[in-house]
Parts: structure tokens; C-alpha cells; sequence
């Protein structure tokens, strides 16, 4: 593995990849017959890419993406509006770059999947037939999971992990708590949406608590004993937070919170109880509503699929991507979301147009904000395993240990660039 692959080469090196397995291919047009449709479900990180470079490699082919926001509000980046560092406004974006690309965009919500006739039911009553259908819901959350966190609770210990409403809540909380006051964050067992995005959250709370209520202290009841990038975060705590943060692993609580009492804010596990004037709860996660309803998932709550297209392995012609898959290998992300999905664009085209499908190649970086100048990140570049069962990292890298000052520094406006591209890469 190349452990010191430069960020700027990473990503360089990662979009031709993608450019040259998925898209670069040279399709040849149906000149005669009816008109091929694909119909995508989902309008965030997968979703959209996946439209996109269906449109983008075959102009002929009419694309419906169905997605029941009009606005779309980036759960990565949500973090910094978490704790005060950007505002919530600069994580909202509009369709109409995709609709420019004469992709008909239907603001609704899929209902329902008909199988046999090939349509999509929404719930304003309309049909949409497809020859392909793309289906990226993201997540739902278990929520009867946790003894007491139903929707109403949400309403007072927010789980932020769908962004939007529940990012300015726990926004506002924060900024209404009393210095000395005790913030309690769970995150969750895996697999769930976006591995270090709860320890990126610790970081930027704690930040802002350093800052304007310094005597207050956060609590992380994990569901874990390890998580993604320990390490870094953990030497990051310590170095910007030195005794702000208590995080305990799932061992030491018999696996992490069992039950919430959101009317007296209390937190309780099987051995104790705590008393939270902010309480952050991020209950367990599977593939989204629409996906499971529609019968693509398996009894672990996410949609099996081939690795090689992302086309289900129960239901022929219907390709699941980004969160709600079981991409062996790769982890829960938005850029793992971008990179799957445009994979999956060049399999729906090669296969509407019966053409040969460019080797697949597959990308993922992920950067963690733990302070406004001391960010961390971790990249890879995948293959296809020769028994497709797995999708394996072949290089990639991660933030040293002893990274310099200005390293850490340089990694925060990586992290910046990364956000504008894969937003104009989704919107544009």
C-alpha cells in the first residue's frame, strides 16, 4: 500500500480513474426505436452523480430522478455548521444544474416499486417507466432501537445524521446550554452512514465549547470498542481538548445506550445512567424506506449487490448504490457514494446499449475537520477482487502520526477543495 500518497496526486489520479473505467467508454446510440429510460430514486451523493454520467454518456437515454426535496443539504460539511464554523446555508443546493442537462427532475417521493411492470408509483399519484431503475435512498434509522427514541424525542436529543432541521437544533442547543454544562454523543454499531462522521462532530463541538463554554464537557457512549481513524482523533482530542472529552467503548457499557428519557434527558446504558443538557443520539441505520419496501434488502436491513455494476442481486435491472448497498469493502461515504455511482452509470448504459462495460475502478477520501486549522483525512483506490466478492483497496493513504503543523493546516483546505468539487460534481 502507498501510505503517503499526496492528497493533490489522490485526487488527481482518482477523477481520470473514474473519467477512464467508468465514462470513458465510447457508446454507441440506438438510432432507431423507442426511446430507453432510466428512472434514478435519490437526489443526493449517489443519485445524482449516477444521472449525471447516464446523461452525460448517452444523450439519447431519458433520465428521471425522483427526489422528494426540492433542496438538497449536504450531511458532509454538516459537522462545521454543528459546531459554528460555516452556516447551514452554505450546505444547500438546487437541481437546476441537472435539469440544464435535460434531466426531469421529480420533486416527490417514490412510494412504491412495481416489479414485474417496471414503474415507479410516487406518492403524488404519478407512474414512471423504466428500463433501468437506480435506486439511492440512503438510510432510515431504527428507531425503535433505543427504548425511548421514537420521533418525538428527536425533537429534543436530535440525531443530526440527516441534515437539515435536525443540524440547527442541535446548532441552537448547544448555543442555549449553560457553560458547565454536559453534552452526550452515541454513535452507533456498524455499519452506518459515514464511519468518523460522530468523532468529526466531537471535534467541532468540542471546539466550539473550548471557545465560548469552556467549564462543559462531552461524553461519547460508544456502541464500539474501536472506530475509524482512533488514532488521529484521539491524539487530535488530546492535543486541542485535553480533558474535555471522556469517550467510553461499548465494552464497558454492554454495548453502548439501550434506552433515553427525552422529558428528563436522561442517557442510560445497561450498567448507568446520565443526566445530558444536550444529548446527540445517532441510533443504528439500514438502507433507506423505498429500498427495503421494494424487497432489495437482506435481513441485515441493506441491499445486496454485485460489485462489479451495483445491479441488485435479488431483482434484475435495478442497481442500488451509495448507502443503502452492501459494497464489501468499501465504507459508508459520500465519495464512495460519487465513485459507486458513476460504476454503476457505465453498467446501465453498457447494458441498455449491449456494449462491453469499461473495468470498473473505485475511489473513497475522506477528510475529518478536528480543529479550523487541523484537519485528517484517509483515501484509497480500489480494484474489484478476481472473485468479485470484495472490493479491495490497491493503494491509498492516511494522515501520519507525526503530520507537521502546516500538514494539518494544508489537509483542512484539501477537505475545503474536496467539498466544492463533489458538490459541483453532483449539482453542476
Amino acid at each position: 500500500m502507498i501510505n503517503n500518497l499526496p492528497r493533490r496526486h489522490f485526487i488527481k489520479y482518482s477523477s481520470a480513474s473514474l473519467l477512464a473505467g467508468a465514462t470513458g467508454l465510447s457508446i454507441p446510440n440506438i438510432a432507431l426505436g423507442a426511446v430507453r429510460k432510466v428512472v434514478v430514486i435519490g437526489g443526493g451523493a449517489g443519485g445524482t452523480i449516477a444521472a449525471k454520467y447516464i446523461k452525460k454518456s448517452d444523450p439519447s437515454i431519458e433520465v428521471t430522478l425522483i427526489e422528494s426535496n426540492k433542496t438538497y443539504d449536504t450531511c458532509f460539511m454538516s459537522n462545521e455548521v454543528i459546531g459554528g464554523g460555516r452556516k447551514i446555508e452554505s450546505i444547500v443546493h438546487g437541481y437546476d444544474g441537472l435539469k440544464k442537462r435535460s434531466i426531469n427532475i421529480v420533486h416527490s417521493t417514490a412510494s412504491a416499486i412495481d416489479i414485474d411492470k417496471k414503474t415507479v408509483l410516487t406518492s403524488s399519484g404519478d407512474r414512471f417507466k423504466y428500463d433501468r431503475l437506480i435506486v439511492s435512498p440512503g438510510i432510515s434509522l431504527k428507531m425503535d432501537h433505543i427504548d425511548g427514541y421514537d420521533s418525538e424525542a428527536t425533537k429534543v436529543m436530535p440525531h443530526a445524521w440527516k441534515a437539515g432541521t435536525q443540524t440547527s437544533l442541535l446548532r441552537k442547543q448547544l448555543l442555549a446550554m449553560n457553560d458547565g454544562g454536559l453534552v452526550i454523543l452515541t454513535p452507533p454499531a456498524n455499519p452506518f452512514r459515514c464511519p468518523p462522521g460522530p468523532y468529526e462532530r466531537v471535534c467541532q463541538i468540542a471546539h466550539y465549547l473550548k471557545h465560548y463554554k469552556p467549564k462543559s464537557k462531552i461524553l461519547v457512549i460508544d456502541s464500539k470498542d474501536k472506530f475509524s481513524k482512533q488514532a488521529l482523533f484521539m491524539q487530535g482530542w488530546e492535543a486541542r481538548y485535553k480533558g474535555m472529552i471522556d469517550w467510553i467503548p461499548g465494552t464497558e457499557t454492554g454495548g453502548g445506550v439501550t434506552s433515553v428519557d427525552s422529558t428528563k434527558m436522561i442517557v442510560s446504558t445497561d450498567f448507568d445512567d446520565f443526566n445530558a443538557d444536550v444529548a446527540n443520539i445517532i441510533p443504528p441505520q439500514q438502507a433507506g424506506d423505498i429500498a427495503r419496501l421494494a424487497g432489495l434488502s437482506d435481513r441485515s436491513g441493506w441491499c445486496p449487490v454485485h460489485l462489479g455494476t451495483f445491479e441488485s442481486t435479488i431483482h434484475k435491472g435495478i442497481y442500488v448504490i451509495g448507502d443503502a448497498s452492501i459494497a464489501n469493502g468499501m465504507p459508508k461515504s459520500a465519495y464512495a457514494a460519487n465513485s459507486q455511482a458513476k460504476v454503476c452509470a457505465a453498467a446501465v448504459v453498457a447494458s441498455i446499449n449491449e456494449t462491453v462495460m469499461p473495468e470498473p475502478s473505485y475511489v473513497n477520501t475522506c477528510y475529518s475537520l478536528v480543529a479550523p486549522d487541523y484537519g485528517i483525512s484517509i483515501a484509497a483506490v480500489y480494484r474489484l477482487s478476481e472473485d468479485q466478492s470484495e472490493i479491495k483497496s490497491v493503494s491509498g493513504g492516511v494522515t501520519a502520526n507525526d503530520a507537521s503543523p502546516d500538514t494539518l493546516q494544508r489537509e483542512v483546505q484539501y477537505a475545503y477543495s474536496w467539498y466544492d468539487n463533489i458538490v459541483a460534481d453532483m449539482f453542476a
